[in-house]
This record gives structure tokens, C-alpha cells and sequence, in this order.
């Protein structure tokens, strides 16, 4: 039987469409993205050392082969100072006030509340803690440090546990107070008040949310600096609870020396249509899981890199970034198995949320992936601790970006409050 030339170059056509299909199916889906020139390598300048670029990666080289990691800074140190020789002045009036919607806002909170019943000579009244759902109530002592808050601020305002059974709620005015409130502000609008009534609530609003040093130049307040950064600190339980899932990050994270990247991305906010919405100059505000994973691997981090994030279940949409980063955690899946019916499965998020900020605030790298008070508050804690590594996400033209060029402003043009108390 004769052989048909035809047939045969017809059957290698087909045997060598299916091997490239094979490639095709079992290459990483996410390189295409990144517009990858296979073998493509070439040298950049940065601040006087070269930097390789390849295959879409930053590669840092010249002795420094740590490719998009940045080292600690030193941990600043407080800039103000309480006079000691002033006696703590306390009036028979006493400023309640309750700590809400999660540890982000516990800061701003605790701050008013302070400068309000300093300013006023009050005596300050322990705060319950708050859920966002009605009944969620919890002890100040169930997630902070009382004896750390209360000798903080001994030199400042007088603070007591309860208070006392001879004063009627009936007696108590409520006042909404802006946040970062003044003196000015205080002895103009609630110090009326707090002589009229002897007592008060203070309830703190939002005008915005971000936290950038006041462009009046005039200087900080010392007691609002020693309320915000020195005066809220874990109970003990949870902690170690906390170091116990940041060791456990680092043992993931031993092809890096240990380090890791939180990212504060919650599919919840990012379905909501203010996050839809642009910024400045048309500039996106909120990335999702496919984003950050690109905005990532172009700036170098490769796929061993440990990612924890803030989201609180896992959630479909997130199987992108584990694709590109298999090392992608939640916290139900670095918490030890014992602790989790009490900071797991409670309908109470406040556990979940502490422990989100705290390991946000001790990472390595910190990528916001939501705007808001989160992102500021965590920062802030991060200034003090020598963390500078914040890396806000934008859309990076070309295959890959330098990460000390998406540095938050905050950090970068030192502008945030934070650079006002510490030097």
C-alpha cells in the first residue's frame, strides 16, 4: 500500500497542535498578563545601584539580591512629653464613651475621648467595646491591656473602671465630637455642655478619614499623641494568639527570610459601589484579588512570597491570587485549631477584626487594597514601629515596577500624623 505524503504531514500538524495545547493548558495563566518576553533580560538604574529586569521581574542585583523587599527602618521615638509636676486636675464630672466598629477607629476614639476629658478636667470612665450588630458588646479588658491604659495616662486624666452607681444615665448629655478635636473646639462646644449637665457621652464622627498632619503647622497636641500611640495595647491572651499566627507566617516564609505581606482586601467592601467609584485625576480606589496578584508579580514578588489576608472567610474570587501566590492565607487557616471557637466562630467580629490590624501593623509589607481608616491607622502604627514598607497598588504600565515608587504618600512625603509624634 502506497503512503499518502498528505496524510503524513497532516498527522505531525495534528500530534504538534496538541502539544502546544498541552503547554498551553499547564502554563501559568497569569504570565500572559504580564506580557513576558521569555529570556528577556536587562538593566535599569536605581539610585545608584543597578537593578535586572527579568522575564517581568524585578531582580535586584549588584550584591543586594533581595529583589522587592526593603529593610526596617530604625523604630522612632516619641517626640512629645507630658510634664510630670502637673497634677492631674479632676472635676466631679465624668466623659463616658464606647470604642466601635473595629480597631481602626478604636484609636481615633480613644484619642477624643481623652482630649475631651483632659481638656474639660473630667475623670474618664473605662469604655465597653462595640460590634457593629446590635448585642455586640464586649469588656475593655477582653481585648486590651487596662493596666497599660490606665498608667499611660495617669499623668494626663484620671480613669476609672465604672462608673459610679450614684450617677443616672439621665444625667449624662450625649455629645458628637469630630475627630482629632482641638482644645479650641472643646472648651467652645462641649465645655458649655459638661457645666450644664456635670456629665457626658462622647460619641466621635468622621468628616474623613484621613490622617494627614494638619497643614496649619502648629504642633500636636502631646496628649493626643500619647492617647493614639501609647495608650492601647493587647490583653495578653489574645496577644500571643497574634505572635502565634505572625511565627506561623514566618515559617511559611522561610525562602524569604521570614517575611511576609498582609493585604487588607475584603470582597464584602469591594462589591460595594463606593469602592466602583475613581479618585483623583480618574485613579481607581479599590483592587481586586486579579489586580493585586498582577500588581505584585510586577514588582517582583515571586510565587513562594507569603500573603495574609484580611478577608475573612475565603471566597471564590480569591483563587486567583492562590493560583499566582499558593502561599495566600486567612486567618482561619493560620489560627491554632484550640483558639478558634473563641475568636473563630463567634458572630462577634471584634476578635477578628484586632487581629487583622495587629498582624497588618507587624508585617513586613502592608498592601491596602480598600481605602479608609484602616489603611491610615495601620500606617501610623507602622511609622512608630519602623515599617515603612506600605505599598499602595496602581495599575504599573509596562512589565514591571520599582516598589519604592508605590510608597504610600503618607510615608513618602512624611505627611501623616504620625510624623508629628514621632521622630
Amino acid at each position: 500500500m502506497g503512503v499518502d505524503l498528505k496524510q503524513i504531514v497532516a498527522g505531525i500538524l495534528t500530534i504538534t497542535m496538541f502539544v502546544m495545547l498541552g503547554q498551553m493548558l499547564h502554563r501559568d495563566y497569569f504570565d500572559s498578563l504580564q506580557e513576558k518576553v521569555q529570556g528577556d533580560v536587562h538593566d535599569i538604574e536605581f539610585q545608584g545601584s543597578k537593578v535586572a529586569v527579568e522575564d517581568g521581574l524585578v531582580r535586584a542585583i549588584e550584591g543586594n539580591n533581595k529583589g522587592p523587599w526593603m529593610e526596617d527602618s530604625h523604630e522612632l521615638k516619641p517626640c512629645w512629653s507630658i510634664s510630670q509636676s502637673d497634677d492631674v486636675v479632676s472635676s466631679k464630672g465624668y466623659v463616658t464613651f464606647s470604642l466601635t466598629n473595629g480597631p481602626e477607629y478604636h484609636v481615633s476614639q480613644i484619642t477624643d475621648a481623652v482630649m475631651v476629658a483632659k481638656h474639660l478636667g473630667a475623670t474618664l470612665v473605662l469604655p465597653d467595646i462595640r460590634g457593629s450588630k446590635p448585642g455586640d458588646e464586649m469588656n475593655f479588658e477582653d481585648i486590651y491591656d487596662v493596666d497599660k491604659l490606665i498608667k499611660t495616662l495617669e499623668s494626663v486624666v484620671k480613669v476609672v473602671k465604672k462608673l459610679p452607681s450614684h450617677v443616672s444615665f439621665r444625667d449624662i448629655a450625649i455629645v458628637k465630637v469630630p475627630t482629632r478635636v482641638a482644645e479650641d473646639y472643646i472648651k467652645e462646644h462641649i465645655d458649655p455642655i459638661f457645666k450644664s449637665k456635670g456629665n457626658i457621652r462622647v460619641t466621635t464622627y468622621f468628616p474623613s478619614v484621613n490622617l494627614r498632619k494638619s497643614t496649619q503647622g502648629g504642633e500636636t497636641d502631646p496628649v493626643s499623641c500619647l492617647a493614639m500611640f501609647g495608650s492601647l495595647e493587647l490583653q495578653s491572651g489574645v496577644n500571643d494568639l497574634v505572635e502565634s499566627m505572625i511565627q506561623r507566617l514566618k515559617t511559611h516564609s522561610k525562602k524569604s527570610g521570614g517575611r511576609f505581606v498582609a493585604i487588607d482586601l475584603r470582597v464584602e467592601i469591594l462589591e460595594k459601589k463606593n469602592c466602583h467609584e475613581t479618585g483623583v485625576a480618574g485613579s481607581k480606589t479599590c483592587y481586586n484579588a486579579q489586580e493585586i496578584a498582577l500588581f505584585l508579580r510586577k514588582l517582583g514578588f515571586g510565587s513562594d512570597t507569603t500573603i495574609y489576608l484580611t478577608q475573612p472567610r475565603w471566597e471564590s474570587s480569591l483563587n486567583i491570587l492562590k493560583d499566582i501566590f499558593p502561599k495566600t492565607f486567612t486567618k482561619e487557616s493560620i489560627m491554632p485549631s484550640d483558639k478558634k471557637s473563641k475568636y473563630l466562630e463567634l458572630e462577634n467580629s471584634e476578635y477578628e477584626n484586632v487581629i487583622d490590624f495587629y498582624i497588618s501593623s507587624r508585617s513586613d509589607v502592608f498592601v491596602p487594597a480598600i481605602p479608609g481608616l484602616f489603611y491610615a491607622n495601620t500606617v501610623g502604627k507602622r511609622i512608630a514601629l519602623g515599617k515603612p514598607q506600605v505599598l499602595v497598588p496602581a495599575e504599573i504600565s509596562g512589565s514591571s515596577g520599582l516598589s519604592t515608587d508605590y510608597i504610600s504618600p503618607y510615608i513618602s512625603k512624611k505627611n501623616h500624623l504620625a510624623y508629628s509624634c514621632f521622630c
